[in-house]
């Protein structure tokens, strides 16, 4: 889940009033007219006077934003890294329950003193646990009840499945006892929720 804005969007001779998400990997419009624009395929990102201009392979595509534009600009030109998203510091203590890519991974070993797979240490401030399915995400449970303080429990599931929905991973951590803080778009195929232990029982 990204940003979001009402506004009027032009792209060719299409005129229309909707609204603006401004997602990790790309900036979608819903209004009498549809466009999805990949931030990987653009030409070219400015902003002026209000407006977002998107220069797209298909022709230019412009957002009356008003002052979020020149944020929204920022934000597609030099975009946050995943782990700097799900803000793991240097020196970090992280457990992996679960099974992740390797290119995650490794960015983990970069930062983290230590990691632990399939098993929480007592010291773990970070937990990352992929669920791709229901079943996967019976886990939360047992994982909940090894956290401590400002434990933090990143669940990672895939985006747009029917199998396993946002609703499904919010309320396997409520029924664990857990609070939903953040989303993140964590890759091009899965999304990170993040839960933590309420204030009353830290």
């Amino acid at each position: 889940m990204g940003k979001e804005c009402e506004c009027v969007a032009r792209f060719g001779k299409q005129k229309s009033e909707g609204k603006a998400l401004l997602e990790t990997n790309e900036l979608i419009f819903r209004g009498d007219f549809r466009l999805k624009v990949l931030f990987a395929s653009l030409k070219s990102a400015t902003a002026a006077n209000g407006e977002l201009r998107l220069e797209t392979p298909e022709g230019l595509a412009v957002f009356e934003l008003g002052e979020q534009a020149a944020k929204w600009c920022e934000k597609i030109l030099h975009p946050k890294s995943r782990i700097e998203k799900i803000g793991v510091k240097a020196g970090a203590k992280v457990a992996l329950i679960g099974s992740f890519d390797e290119d995650f991974v490794l960015e983990l070993k970069l930062l983290a003193d230590a990691m632990a797979q399939e098993k929480v240490a007592p010291e773990t401030d970070t937990i990352f646990l992929a669920a791709d399915s229901l079943k996967e995400l019976s886990s939360v449970a047992k994982t909940a009840k090894s956290m401590k303080g400002g434990t933090a429990l990143w669940i990672v599931y895939p985006k747009g499945q029917k199998s396993i929905t946002e609703n499904d991973v919010i309320a396997a951590g409520r029924k664990s006892g857990l609070k939903d803080v953040k989303v993140v778009g964590f890759s091009a195929t899965h999304t990170a929720l993040k839960f933590v232990l309420p204030l009353t029982k830290r």
